[in-house]
């Protein structure tokens, strides 16, 4: 029986097996830092993490969006100047280093955190509007 246990055990993904970072070990894990996110070995977003949760986002286009992350039934939101909602995710420790999941859609690309950039994270102004 012990067997089995272990064998079904192994048999479950590795998401459900580990536990994702609490929020303040998330918050000891960025804040006041700018983090390059990739996905499938391609370039993704970079997100800066200020005081008081707040944080920019951007796709690597220039463009920024500021906003603000929050914990929320066992995941990290964030919601988004833009009001397209919050996006919540699940981090993770990866080596030393965070891997992020989507939580309410799991065909969304995982991200992985590549470089903590050493700059500012620049931002054009929106021109026209």
């Amino acid at each position: 029986m012990r067997t089995l246990a272990a064998l079904l055990l192994l048999a479950l993904p590795a998401t459900a097996q580990e536990a994702s970072l609490s929020p303040e070990e998330f918050a000891a894990r960025v804040d006041g830092r700018t983090l390059t996110y990739h996905s499938g070995g391609a370039p993704y977003g970079i997100e800066r993490y200020g005081p008081g949760r707040a944080v920019t986002w951007s796709f690597l286009d220039g463009r920024c969006l500021e906003g603000e992350w929050y914990p929320n039934a066992g995941a990290i939101c964030f919601d988004y100047e833009d009001g397209t909602g919050p996006e919540c995710w699940r981090f993770y420790d990866e080596g030393g280093r965070l891997r992020a999941e989507f939580v309410n859609d799991p065909d969304a690309p995982v991200l992985y955190e590549v470089e903590e950039a050493e700059g500012p994270l620049l931002c054009q102004p929106e021109v026209g509007v």
